[in-house]
């Protein structure tokens, strides 16, 4: 069954435009027909169509159920955008398939894209957790410069930085502890700068490898997410 997306669903039992036209245009419901439901939080709802008009489709919710997330951690990947948009959507898309629960841009030193509008990957967020079947969305950040992030993160979590520099690094699937939150750094093409990196360690992220392949920027987003998920499996 499709899952649609209603974030208002407390203070209106109506999709919205887009999800609407999806629903009576695209997948042809009509009334009576039920439909399952999810408000990003963590809560499905199975309901029927009331009103099935292609702007606002109208339905009554038949019964409720909040779910536990996936994992009991919370996994977030802080990556540099690439300079072509399409393989930062595949990127964010795979990550949300898989079960990131925070993305955030990241401007560096060598960042190629320094300005980042996020509704487009907003959508891509939204579209691969409804393919997925998720009741949680994960949530998407604009973009903020290395070094305020790098200082205002949590420093009551593991926090690695994955980097191509000749020096001492631990393979990240051997530091992930089970139950632990986690946030690593993806760098740009170009990578981080040393100086990057250097601030990074000073403030305790742990410098890892994500293996023996140079990664381009979008898979190692990718393989780091996943990383995460199946060492805490």
């Amino acid at each position: 069954m499709y899952l649609f997306y209603t974030p208002d669903i407390a203070v209106t039992h109506c999709l919205s435009e887009e999800e609407s036209a999806h629903c009576v245009r695209v997948l042809r419901c009509t009334r009576g027909d039920e439909i399952l439901l999810t408000d990003g939080r963590g809560t499905t709802y199975t309901a029927r169509i009331t009103n099935p008009h292609p702007k606002h489709c109208e339905f009554e919710i038949l019964t409720s159920e909040s779910q536990q997330p996936s994992h009991p951690f919370h996994l977030h990947i802080a990556i540099a955008p690439t300079k072509n948009m399409e393989r930062l959507e595949w990127m964010i898309e795979k990550c949300t398939e898989i079960g990131v629960d925070e993305i955030t841009p990241l401007l560096c030193r060598f960042s190629e894209r320094k300005q980042l509008r996020t509704e487009r990957l907003e959508k891509i967020v939204l579209s691969a957790a409804k393919q997925s079947l998720t009741p949680y969305l994960p949530r998407l950040n604009p973009l903020v410069p290395f070094d305020d992030f790098i200082r205002a993160i949590n420093p009551h979590q593991s926090r690695f930085i994955a980097h191509c520099y000749k020096e001492d690094k631990r393979l990240l699937r051997d530091e992930i502890k089970r139950g632990e939150d986690v946030v690593v750094l993806i760098g740009p093409e170009g990578d981080f700068s040393e100086q990057e990196v250097q601030d990074a360690l000073t403030l305790g992220f742990v410098p890892v490898s994500l293996g023996n392949s140079r990664l381009r920027t979008e898979t190692a987003g990718v393989v780091a997410c996943h990383t995460v998920i199946l060492m805490n499996e």
